[in-house]
């Protein structure tokens, strides 16, 4: 990469300080307090055209955050809670953080920071989606490998949701090989790529066989178990509590319950698994659309990273509203709709 690129942002990450507000006077030292504690010399390197530093995506989105609004320089220079920003305010960190990440490296922020986009080119990245079992395939002429109509995908649990993800994965990672399957076909070296679980413990083994090794205080309820229509248990401090799907009186979905998670692969550490669960299947492309949908993407990765920072291991379960039979997508920087954080946050 050539050094015209990061010298340009650090030029442009000490105009910001000195410029956007001139009558602020703000110093390195503010800067390094606003931004959780950071050495002044961490600061002073960012801002250095000689020996240019590649900040990492979370660094410019406390950038973008801070200079988005006047705001943060209400009492101590600090970041307004993302939640908070007015509508102008959010588009002026979205345009604020496009530039600084074309300055780093020419990516667009949707891309950058983009929790779809793995750094590691050329690493395989199978989708694993659950089988839609018999008793649902056996008057469906299409799903009958005897018929000559069979289409393979008629067979798998969550279509709908593998179809919006594996586009936008293969999108964001044109150097990966993507894949898909079904978890009773998977194959050993499966198991040891990036892992992209769609569906839940009902139908998808390989969803179960994640959440039983890793360390998650959610537990996934089937349905007809211990509540009829299923749900999250979560382990919370003080006790757990279920988190159930809502349904009216002649069992018509008004809302269900979606669940994402991002870790470690407990199959091979140097991969990730992340899964898109739900307790019906709006539920699981709620949780997939609220890393996809346009609309919503920037706001959801942004609170995301605000949230979590650099936790290898992340949870959220989110309600998503179904009107007129239709899964809405899932805005997380709304409070009503997260419906269990893990890990929690810090009192």
């Amino acid at each position: 990469m050539s050094p015209v690129a990061p010298r340009a942002l650090a030029r442009r990450l000490r105009g910001l300080r000195e410029e956007r507000w001139p009558d602020a006077g703000l110093t390195q030292a503010q800067l390094a307090q606003a931004f959780g504690g950071v050495s002044i010399s961490l600061i002073s390197s960012w801002e250095n055209t000689e020996k240019p530093v590649r900040l990492p995506v979370r660094r410019l989105e406390a950038y973008a955050t801070l200079f988005a609004t006047r705001r943060s320089l209400d009492g101590e220079l600090h970041l307004v809670p993302l939640k908070e920003l007015t509508d102008e305010e959010q588009e002026e960190r979205k345009v604020l953080l496009d530039e600084l990440l074309l300055l780093r490296d020419g990516k667009e922020a949707t891309g950058a920071t983009d929790l779809w986009t793995f750094d590691d080119p050329l690493q395989r990245i199978t989708i694993v989606c659950a089988q839609l079992p018999e008793k649902y395939r056996q008057h469906l002429s299409y799903a009958d490998p005897e018929s000559p109509d069979f289409v393979s995908l008629y067979t798998y649990a969550d279509p709908d949701a593998l179809i919006e993800l594996y586009g936008h994965i293969r999108a964001r990672n044109p150097e990966n090989p993507v894949t898909f399957r079904t978890s009773d076909a998977l194959e050993p070296d499966d198991y040891t790529s990036h892992l992209v679980l769609l569906g839940g413990v009902d139908f998808n083994s390989v969803t179960r066989d994640v959440i039983e090794r890793v360390d998650l205080p959610v537990e996934q309820v089937a349905r007809e178990a211990d509540a009829e229509h299923g749900g999250f248990r979560v382990q919370e401090r003080g006790g757990s509590k279920l988190i159930e799907p809502l349904l009216d009186a002649d069992e018509h979905l008004l809302e269900d319950v979606a669940h994402f998670y991002r870790g470690v692969s407990p199959f091979n550490r140097k991969r990730t698994v992340t899964v898109c669960n739900g307790m019906y299947g709006r539920g699981t492309l709620g949780a997939v659309r609220a890393l996809t949908d346009a609309r919503f993407l920037d706001r959801n990765t942004a609170y995301l990273r605000e949230r979590f920072g650099d936790a290898k291991s992340f949870s959220i379960i989110s309600r998503v509203l179904v009107v007129d039979g239709n899964g809405l997508t899932p805005d997380w920087t709304l409070e009503e709709n997260r419906l269990h954080e893990w890990p929690e946050a810090a009192k």
